[in-house]
């Protein structure tokens, strides 16, 4: 990836970091953002994004580094603004980072929901609206456009997983929006695919009854499956020149690797005219209705 421009977004935490030190490895320039916030999204830390990218510098690569609050449309186009006034052009975006705030959904409040939206949903949409406004000029100028951007979902918004309405309702939006802008941004050259990552980093740490199973092995020479450096591969390969793979949702866990598909119709029915009541009652009586299973 020599020459290749990549901006990372929450590049300080366990997967951000992960990708940054994949990607300087590979010889990319990085554009790195982060602010910093605590784990409910509280606060703000800008020694964080410096210190790694003192850290990526000393092993050669080059960085930038911005600050600004992506979840706005003004951050983002400050991020975009800050890789192309640092080399030139920006070829690749991975939105990775958030917050949680869980709560049983009959103890929420809409703040919760209002910041847990802002800090995944909002924090992907506007640097990514940024970013492909940028391809599709460059593609309508002429130019050749090999981007590719990079979002983060989860099995909570897949699945079910009691306790993260909030998070999975914007982590599920995100999986929509990523199979949606890959067919959107296809003409501009641009890729669009999503990473539900299975990791350990300060969120899942913080879930109840997570930080035991995704610690890390007591013996030194054991493989740990929840690595953060594992996933990093996955999104350095969605990232890369020359690829063609896009559309997708890939869930990454250790060495292994599950590509997701969307909702999907389970049971068909059909008739002349519409449903009644009573028949519907008729139709379904002991029907065995299957749950979407827990992440």
């Amino acid at each position: 990836m020599d020459g290749r421009v990549i901006a990372v977004t929450g590049a300080a935490g366990g997967l951000g970091r992960a990708y940054v030190l994949e990607l300087a490895a590979h010889g990319a320039r990085l554009v790195l953002n982060d602010l910093g916030v605590g784990r409910s999204g509280e606060g703000g830390d800008p020694s964080v994004i410096a210190d790694l990218a003192d850290e990526v510098r000393a092993g050669g690569a080059e960085v930038v580094t911005n600050a600004d609050d992506i979840s706005t449309p003004e951050g983002a186009r400050r991020l975009l603004d800050t890789g192309i006034k640092a080399f030139g052009q920006v070829h690749a975006l991975i939105n990775s980072g958030g917050m949680l705030r869980d709560r049983m959904f009959v103890s929420m409040d809409v703040e919760d929901l209002d910041a847990v939206v802002a800090g995944h949903l909002r924090a992907h949409f506007c640097p990514t609206r940024a970013f492909a406004g940028y391809w599709r000029e460059r593609a309508k100028a002429g130019e050749p456009v090999d981007a590719a951007v990079v979002m983060t979902t989860s099995n909570a918004g897949l699945f079910s997983q009691p306790g993260q309405s909030n998070y999975a309702a914007a982590k599920a939006a995100i999986a929509g929006l990523t199979v949606t802008l890959a067919d959107e941004l296809e003409r501009y050259g641009a890729r669009v695919n999503a990473v539900s990552p299975a990791a350990r980093t300060r969120m899942t740490t913080a879930v109840p009854g997570m930080a035991e199973m995704v610690a890390a092995p007591d013996d030194p020479d054991a493989f740990d499956v929840f690595d953060p450096a594992n996933v990093a591969g996955v999104v350095a390969w969605l990232v890369a020149p020359g690829e063609s793979v896009t559309g997708q949702v890939v869930f990454v866990r250790g060495g292994e690797l599950k590509v997701l598909r969307g909702w999907r119709y389970a049971d068909e029915r059909g008739r002349e005219g519409r449903w009644e009541l009573d028949d519907l009652r008729r139709e379904f009586a002991g029907h065995d209705w299957e749950r979407t299973p827990r992440a």
